[in-house]
């Protein structure tokens, strides 16, 4: 039997993207609260089902012996970076995000984790597209690339993204990446595609199916893990 919910706007902010907003799930009938990050009417994520934002982190971390410096394409609820702050071995972790408006809801509480994850002295947050992000790079400067800005290249959120799953900005990944190093890709479903990219310029893919439910419904969500 599907719980009846309402939904009471947090937060709203216009940018050239379009429109980005933040609200609350509240069942009708009493219960725990959730977030819920939509932008121009897609659903992007929501606190309940995080299980592959952290996964994504995990999967990262386990393949890289020294993952001191991570870099992060995609801030959304801050799960991701979560996980990787966790991780004793990381010394510098980078967060670039095109979105003010969500740095700001992290930073100021509207998100309420989001204080004290940027207050860790080890992130940096920049406000950039990823992939002018990773074209400006230095070579070599980063163990971990962790790539979560949509919902996969399939299901685009803004078309400009696209860009991201393409050759040249995974090969500009591929270059920032040191000896070790590994990129893991988030995908809302099977990504063939994206997967002949990866294997066209890493030498290991491998790729990670996960099963969730998301809002009472069965869902498949993919990680794309490449190594160098």
């Amino acid at each position: 039997m599907t719980q009846e919910v309402e939904y009471v706007e947090v937060a709203r902010a216009e940018s050239e993207r379009g429109e980005l907003v933040l609200r609350e799930r509240r069942p009708v009938e009493g219960g725990p609260t959730s977030l819920e990050l939509r932008a121009n009417g897609v659903f992007v994520m929501d606190t309940v089902e995080v299980s592959t934002e952290r996964a994504m982190a995990h999967a990262a971390l386990a393949v890289v012996e020294e993952p001191l410096a991570v870099l992060i394409g995609g801030l959304g609820l801050g799960f991701t970076m979560h996980e990787v702050l966790a991780d004793s071995r990381v010394e510098r972790c980078a967060v670039v995000e095109i979105e003010p408006a969500l740095v700001e809801w992290m930073r100021t509480g509207v998100v309420p984790e989001g204080p004290a994850l940027l207050a860790d002295e080890r992130v940096t947050v920049v406000e950039a597209d990823i992939v002018a992000a990773l074209q400006e790079a230095r070579e070599a400067s980063y163990d971990l690339v962790l790539l979560d800005v949509d919902n996969g290249p399939g299901y685009l959120v803004h078309a400009a993204n696209a860009a991201l799953y393409e050759p040249p900005a995974l090969a500009d990944a591929r270059r920032v990446l040191g000896p070790g190093g590994a990129l893991v890709v988030w995908s809302a479903a099977e990504a063939p595609q994206l997967e002949a990219s990866l294997r066209s310029t890493f030498e290991t893919v491998t790729t990670q199916r996960h099963d969730v439910q998301l809002q009472e419904r069965d869902e498949q969500y993919w990680l794309y893990v490449a190594s160098t």
